[in-house]
Order: C-alpha cells, then sequence, then structure tokens
C-alpha cells in the first residue's frame, strides 16, 4: 500500500474552510425553516385571533434571535482565514447577509403577533385580499428558503418577479379599509390594526428579495435592481 502523503498547510485549511461554511449554510437553512414556521404561526394567528399561537411566537423568536447572533459569530472568522477565491468570499457574504435578513423577517412575524395580543377579542371580518396577500408572501417565503439551500437562481428570479403582486395587494387592502372605515362597516381601531398587518407582510416579501438578490448574485457574481419598471437583468456591479 503506498504511503499516504501528508496534507499541506494550504490543503487543510481549505478543507477547514469548506467544513465550516457548509455548517453554516445548514444552520442558515434550518434556520430560514424556523422563521417560516414563525411567520405561518402568525399568520394563522391573525387570520383566526388565536391568542395561543401567538403566545407560541415569543419562544420561536427567542430561538431566532439565538441563531442569528451564533451565525454571526461564527462567520466572521471566515473571512480571515485567506480566501482569494470570489465565490467562496461570496459564501461566507450571503451568510451574514441572509441570516440578517432572516432575523428581521422573524421580528415582522412578532409585529403581527403583537397586533393579535393588542386586538384580543374583534368582531370583524379578515379581508379575503389580505388571506390571499399573506398566503402569497408565505409562498414567497418558502420559495426563498428553498433557491437559498440549493443556490437556485433561476427560483430565485422567479421569487423577485412576484414582489410587484405583492405591492399591488397592499395598495388595494389599504383602500378598501379606507372606503370600509368611511362608511362605518369597519372600525379605525381594526383599519389600522390591518394596516399594519399588511405593512408586516409587505416587509416580509422585501426582506425575500433580499435574500432572493444575494442567491442570484452568490451563483453569478451578478446584481439585480428593483426600478419602477420592475426587475432589471442581472449586471456586473460597477468597479
Amino acid at each position: 500500500m503506498r504511503p499516504r502523503r501528508p496534507v499541506t498547510g494550504t490543503i487543510a485549511a481549505m478543507a477547514a474552510f469548506e467544513d465550516r461554511l457548509s455548517a453554516l449554510e445548514k444552520d442558515l437553512v434550518e434556520q430560514g425553516a424556523r422563521v417560516l414556521e414563525l411567520c405561518t404561526l402568525a399568520v394563522e394567528s391573525y387570520f383566526d385571533l388565536d391568542l395561543q399561537k401567538a403566545g407560541r411566537i415569543e419562544t420561536l423568536d427567542t430561538e431566532v434571535d439565538r441563531v442569528d447572533v451564533d451565525i454571526e459569530k461564527r462567520s466572521v472568522p471566515l473571512l480571515g482565514l485567506g480566501q482569494t477565491d470570489e465565490h467562496s468570499i461570496r459564501s461566507v457574504l450571503t451568510v451574514v447577509k441572509c441570516n440578517n435578513e432572516y432575523e428581521r423577517i422573524a421580528d415582522c412575524g412578532v409585529s403581527i403577533a403583537e397586533k393579535v395580543l393588542d386586538e384580543r377579542t374583534r368582531d370583524m371580518r379578515v379581508p379575503d385580499t389580505f388571506r390571499v396577500m399573506a398566503n402569497s408572501v408565505l409562498g414567497m417565503l418558502r420559495d426563498t428558503n428553498r433557491a437559498l439551500a440549493r443556490h437556485d437562481a433561476d427560483l430565485a428570479r422567479q421569487v423577485l418577479l412576484f414582489d410587484d403582486t405583492v405591492e399591488r395587494f397592499k395598495k388595494e387592502i389599504v383602500m378598501n379599509a379606507q372606503e370600509q372605515v368611511a362608511s362605518g362597516h369597519i372600525s379605525v381601531h381594526f383599519a389600522f390594526g390591518l394596516m399594519s398587518v399588511t405593512k408586516s407582510m409587505e416587509r416580509i416579501a422585501d426582506h425575500c428579495t433580499n435574500v432572493c438578490e444575494q442567491v442570484i448574485y452568490l451563483e453569478s457574481g451578478m446584481i439585480v435592481r428593483h426600478r419602477p419598471e420592475g426587475w432589471s437583468a442581472p449586471a456586473a456591479p460597477r468597479a
């Protein structure tokens, strides 16, 4: 049997980097699933005014915050390991940035749950348009998690294209709420709560697009921009 050659320092460092990066990416994917669970509970608790589900969100958010800090602490040292490969560097930056986006998405879910606890009782029905918007946003978050886990830039691009639909839903809900208040069909208190929750859902969608932009950048080195006419084609960053 041929004797095993000693592993050089450079190869060992590269292997250590890959192992640590792989562990971080796995934890980030799990964080995405945790955040999706939190947001799903938040939406369901708002639909049904379910105080028990709303109460569970605090425990989930505590874990999201713990993992957020842990991933951040483990990510930063990787940038000091001397990697020069662009994709490796982008991979670490993706973990750091997406980790931050997930923590902010969780904050939006917490805001929704707080509205449930604030209202506690209501005799007004949540508009169907909001239910469609909320389900669409949860779908965006689900596909965002898949795009990140698979490094799937094509799926990430599809998520971006759905962002304008969410914006249209939001405008319709706000206009309808204003009309319903003016006609006396819903209370001002309920309308303000509805618009606040709608805004939280819109922010979740925005954070999803931020993650998807990062997935596209990770795999291609290209950047997309959201302009008034829609999303731009991926383009090389300016020097």
